[in-house]
């Protein structure tokens, strides 16, 4: 079953509650329907999660619940997840061991990429240039993310460079090893959807790099030093000196 314990994984409940509030300063939510989780054991069956149906902008880090992916009674209880959540986040922490963090938004500019008949990113810019060759795009939507849906789509997570799912007529889902290293990706992409789908949107030809350029900027971009760990910083700093309730 979900229990919550506040004094545990206390920096990770931060970084995460960060994370919710800034993506929904961002509006890259929906409603109360997303949802953030990251794994707090080796095997990653155990994980912070958002609490069912709680919106983004009002998350503090007490507020997480954690939830074990092995527990038949885990959708039992006052402090269940949504079954959608547990169906995704859960298939996805027991089957994909690098993923010890994953986001799965419906972001405006991702999921009208994800409604295209073509859901690739070409490497138009320098953010673009980020994802190539390393997105994973999910044509065989099933319906609302339940446990076998859930396991589908983390079945898809075999090679560890691509770490974003454009699932097909549904959203993103990002992965990553940090929460930091986790939400910028997730920023990125979004930033990488808004400006090709605004580029689509003039009518002009696409400035599409060559395979060689876009590889070797991603390579460069991968090794860039603390990029993550300073952006998800600065944010908290930005949230701190407003008074925010995030880090309670």
């Amino acid at each position: 079953m979900a229990v919550r314990n506040i004094h545990d994984h206390w920096e990770a409940r931060v970084d995460l509650a960060a994370s919710f509030r800034w993506t929904a300063r961002l509006n890259l939510h929906e409603g109360v329907a997303n949802h953030f989780s990251y794994a707090i054991n080796d095997d990653g069956t155990r994980f912070l999660m958002n609490p069912n149906q709680m919106h983004f902008a009002r998350i503090k880090a007490s507020d997480l619940i954690v939830v074990d992916a092995n527990d038949p009674d885990t959708l039992e209880g006052p402090d269940a997840p949504d079954p959608t959540a547990w169906g995704l986040h859960g298939g996805l922490h027991r089957l994909v061991p690098h993923a010890r963090c994953a986001m799965h938004v419906h972001s405006i500019f991702a999921t009208v990429l994800a409604s295209l008949k073509d859901s690739r990113l070409p490497p138009i810019d320098q953010n673009c240039c980020t994802f190539y060759n390393r997105i994973i795009i999910d044509d065989g939507y099933g319906g609302l993310a339940f446990e076998d849906e859930g396991e589908r789509c983390a079945a898809q997570f075999v090679d560890p460079k691509q770490k974003v799912m454009v699932m097909g007529n549904h959203g993103i889902l990002v992965i990553g090893e940090t929460i930091a290293e986790t939400f910028n990706r997730l920023y990125y992409f979004e930033r990488s959807c808004e400006t090709y789908i605004r580029a689509l949107q003039t009518g002009q030809p696409l400035r599409v790099l060559s395979d060689e350029i876009a590889e070797k900027t991603a390579r460069e971009l991968e090794a860039y030093p603390e990029q993550d760990i300073r952006h998800l910083a600065e944010l908290k700093a930005i949230l701190d000196e407003e008074g925010s309730t995030y880090a309670t």
